[in-house]
């Protein structure tokens, strides 16, 4: 019993808290700290959990959830658009839905049919979609060279996801003195968390534990003094990060 009434304790402060920050009516106060467990359970599902989902953070975890819990609905989605009517958007976006869906393999032939049309010969942002679905397929050759082809038609255009993707292509392709080059130049002005992650990836990769050690400490210690909200948004490469750390001692 003891045990109970401490955890409804803790649970009615952490609501109480919220509602004093976000200047909720007093009564619920009350309610939280008279009714155990039923007034922090009605405090969560009128107040607390409808700001939540409103709030920017709420949004991206119910974003992830739906994902999460419906997988292959904007799959479906897309295949229905693409069959009503046949359009190059409708087509891209099936082509991206089956990238998101790991069918990559499926989306280069769309990516491949849009390509085709003189219109969108050179496009580079088709492109670009294609040599990733091409990597994602472990294609890389080909990939690369899609890539090289984009670099030569549209020699303006930067990508700063483009430059990553042509950095890890080179990593696949056993071109360690080009990747580091690419890393380099791309860290240079994209220092990004998931760029570095790649290169430490790489270094691992090439058996240099310590240069991957040296990168990812110093990484640890950036990674410390970011605000909550670019943590929480960094969540994926944050926790990869720390695996490759335990990785390089």
């Amino acid at each position: 019993m003891p045990f109970i009434v401490a955890v409804n304790f803790l649970i009615a402060i952490f609501f109480a808290v919220h509602a004093v920050k976000t200047e909720q009516d007093r009564y619920w106060l009350f309610i939280m700290f008279s009714f155990p467990f039923l007034g922090s359970a009605v405090y969560f599902f009128t107040v607390f959990l409808p700001s939540f989902r409103d709030s920017y953070t709420g949004q991206i975890i119910e974003s992830r959830l739906k994902k999460a819990l419906r997988p292959e609905r904007e799959l479906r989605v897309a295949e229905q658009d693409f069959e009503l009517s046949a359009t190059v958007e409708n087509r891209l976006k099936l082509a991206k839905a089956l990238m998101d869906n790991n069918r990559a393999k499926d989306a280069i032939s769309h990516y491949q049919a849009v390509l085709d049309m003189p219109m969108y010969k050179t496009s580079p942002d088709v492109l670009l979609e294609y040599a990733y679905a091409l990597f994602l397929a472990d294609e890389f050759i080909q990939a690369k060279q899609q890539l090289d082809y984009l670099r030569e038609q549209n020699p303006a255009y930067q990508s700063n996801e483009g430059h990553l993707l042509y950095a890890n292509i080179l990593v696949k392709l056993d071109d360690k003195s080009g990747a580091t080059r690419e890393f380099t130049s791309l860290m240079d002005y994209y220092p990004t968390l998931e760029a570095h992650c790649s290169y430490a990836e790489a270094l691992l990769q090439w058996g240099e534990k310590d240069k991957a050690k040296q990168l990812l400490a110093s990484l640890e210690t950036h990674i410390k003094r970011l605000p909550p909200h670019v943590k929480r948004y960094n969540a994926v490469w944050i926790n990869r990060i720390k695996q490759l750390y335990k990785m390089s001692v």
